[in-house]
Order: structure tokens, then C-alpha cells, then sequence
């Protein structure tokens, strides 16, 4: 498995990554409109290839102008929207987990998700900074620990979920709960396909 440099070195530039992503939406709004329809239209073929298109192309439409045609963006876009999301469903969780008067079951549960959702975050920030790194000589190493990754990730809130099994565990957190993971679910599943689709078309 590759070790990046270091990790203050990966902090640093995935931050600089976060930074340039979110300011990339301005710029896709004064794109010409050829490039925009012609940019959109390769999003919207490239999520046919995953198991929740529509989410897909909802989630990856505003960064066209940043994407362009480029399936490692396109992949690596995937992977930072769904590191984003991931990382607004830990804090709530962690606030939900400070409710008073959990029953300890679910109290458990959540100990686990914000676990598991730490491991989660770290795995996806990886895969961000790794493909940072892609080069022609490194390719399939890299885009191999990248799908381990993202693997591990959904694998994770997979069974986030799992802990909230049984009609005992049923209530407002659990509810709440349910609908960030499988949202959070579902987009990891869109980027793991997307990076899926890149690794292969460059074998």
C-alpha cells in the first residue's frame, strides 16, 4: 500500500483540495454554455454507471465547469462531496449522542457510528490526497489502495447501520440516523463505482 509523505503534509493539502472545491461552484456558473451542457452531459453518462444516478448527477452538476471531462476529477469530486457530507453526519451525530435519556442500546449505537464514521472520514480523505498523487508509473497501485478504501468506507456505514437493527432501536435517532447514512451510503457507492469506471478505462 502506498504511505503518502507525511500527515501533516496530507492535512495540508487536503485542506488547500476542500478550499479549491467549494470555490469551484462560482466558476461553473460563468462557464460558456457549450462547455457547460457538453461538461454536464459527461456527468450524466458517467452516473449511468452507478447505482444511484440520479443522486449522482444531482451531487456532481455544479462542479461541471471544475470536472470538465476529466474521470479522475470526476472521481475525485465524488469522493470529496461525499467526504463533506460524511463529515456534517459525524457532527450531528456526535450531538445526537449527547441526548438525555438515551436508552443504552441505542447510546451504544451511536457510540459506534461516530467510531465508525471517524474511520470513514479518515479512509476517504486518503483516497482525496492519493489520487493527488496519481501519475502514469504509480496508477494501478494507487487506484488499487483508493478502492480498498472507499471499500473499507462504505463497509463502515454499513454497519453504522447495523447497530440500529430491531424494532427495540426504533425512535427519533434512529430515524435520523438511518436517513444521513444511507444518504452517506449511497454516495460512497456512487464514487467507489465512478473510481471503479476510471481505474478500468485506464488498464
Amino acid at each position: 500500500m502506498a504511505v503518502p509523505s507525511s500527515r501533516h503534509g496530507r492535512a495540508i493539502l487536503f485542506i488547500t483540495l476542500l478550499l479549491q472545491f467549494t470555490t469551484s461552484i462560482a466558476k461553473s456558473f460563468n462557464n460558456r454554455p457549450y462547455h457547460h451542457t457538453r461538461n454536464t452531459e459527461y456527468i450524466r453518462s458517467s452516473c449511468t454507471a452507478t447505482t444511484y444516478p440520479r443522486l449522482c448527477y444531482r451531487s456532481l452538476s455544479i462542479y461541471a465547469a471544475k470536472i470538465n471531462t476529466s474521470p479522475r476529477l470526476l472521481a475525485q469530486s465524488a469522493l470529496i462531496i461525499t467526504f463533506k457530507a460524511s463529515k456534517s453526519s459525524s457532527r450531528l451525530m456526535r450531538k445526537l449522542a449527547r441526548t438525555h435519556g438515551l436508552k443504552p442500546r441505542v447510546a451504544a449505537a451511536m457510540a459506534d457510528c461516530i467510531e465508525l464514521f471517524g474511520d470513514s472520514l479518515d479512509e476517504l480523505q486518503q483516497s482525496i490526497g492519493e489520487l493527488v498523487r496519481l501519475k502514469r508509473s504509480n496508477f494501478q497501485l494507487i487506484m488499487s489502495d483508493v478502492q480498498t478504501w472507499v471499500s473499507a468506507a462504505l463497509t463502515d456505514e454499513d454497519t453504522c447501520m447495523d447497530g440500529f437493527a430491531g424494532r427495540a432501536m426504533n425512535g427519533y435517532v434512529k430515524t435520523i440516523v438511518r436517513k444521513r447514512v444511507v444518504k452517506i451510503a449511497h454516495l460512497t457507492s456512487n464514487a467507489l463505482a465512478l473510481i471503479n469506471n476510471y481505474s478500468s478505462s485506464m488498464s
